[in-house]
């Protein structure tokens, strides 16, 4: 990817299916993606916009979780993270990636779907870096499902909520006492809460609560005057997706989009730093829509 401020062509700047057709194991890496995903390794400029603040972020190991890791390092944050303990490869280039950038970080490897972890999670980073400022609720959890209703399994079905869900609410749940005024709740939501893809239905619900959530806990916190916000994502080119689709969908997502591709993680970090910073101090309750053209309310 280019300098973030060279204006481009947003149909060509970035590559376009189709992609070559390619599976992992869930969770997959970026490492063995084609082509591999860009972070903004090579492009994100910071501007200290989030200078001597400390973030936590789940999910954090790869994909938009990365991307936005490394933004808030070079705009001055440091950063914790979360990731599963098959994810530690990802992981270690993450914290090498906010390392590099100077800024400190902590990874911190487990599940999301176990209620104490999360608790934990929350704990060690304030006992690491003595503040949290930021929270970004990023991980999830999806598989797709072609044959419908009938071929997603409880098991399934229990997993993205729980990760997806069980997981946000127990964290923040868990980050509340230590987060002062001026602090910023970031949510993932997702293209899907508003236009949900047959084969995606238990995850597109967990993209709908959460938009409930963001907007409801938004007004519950206002007073305290801490700001809680969600970024949408339309097709973003993650591991989640040849671990969770089949060959042909990978290799052809993010067609769909009006833009014609998917987005890169690089091209969503902006929002979150956005979301984080003092120059949308006066922005609450909002879903902002990265679609690639898709129009949602």
């Amino acid at each position: 990817m280019s300098d973030q401020h060279t204006p481009q062509d947003p149909t060509s700047q970035q590559p376009q299916p189709p992609f070559p057709e390619q599976s992992q194991p869930h969770p997959g890496s970026g490492e063995t993606m084609r082509p591999s995903p860009d972070h903004g390794e090579d492009s994100y400029r910071g501007a200290d916009r989030l200078a001597g603040r400390v973030a936590l972020i789940t999910g954090g190991d790869s994909g938009i979780g990365r991307a936005v890791a490394l933004a808030f390092a070079r705009e001055g944050a440091d950063v914790a993270f979360c990731h599963l303990p098959e994810e530690e490869a990802d992981a270690a280039e993450t914290t090498r990636l906010v390392e590099d950038a100077g800024r400190r970080a902590l990874a911190v490897a487990g599940d999301l779907r176990d209620e104490d972890f999360c608790a934990e999670l929350v704990a060690r980073c304030v006992d690491v870096f003595g503040r949290l400022d930021i929270l970004v609720n990023n991980a999830a959890y999806q598989m797709s499902q072609p044959d419908g209703l009938a071929a997603i399994t409880t098991d399934q079905f229990d997993r993205v909520m729980r990760t997806n869900l069980y997981g946000m609410f127990w964290i923040t749940r868990a980050a509340l006492p230590h987060l002062r005024e001026g602090a910023s709740i970031i949510n993932t939501a997702s293209v899907q809460a508003y236009k949900p893809s047959p084969h995606l239905l238990d995850y597109a619900m967990t993209k709908a609560a959460i938009v409930a959530f963001t907007q409801g806990l938004a007004g519950q916190l206002a007073p305290d005057g801490i700001r809680v916000n969600a970024v949408a994502p339309g097709p973003v080119w993650t591991p989640l997706i040849p671990a969770t689709m089949d060959e042909e969908k990978v290799a052809h997502f993010g067609e769909q989009s009006p833009l014609g591709r998917a987005a890169q993680p690089a091209e969503m970090a902006p929002a979150y730093v956005f979301l984080a910073s003092q120059e949308s101090s006066y922005i609450t309750a909002e879903i902002v829509n990265a679609t690639g053209g898709t129009p949602l309310p």
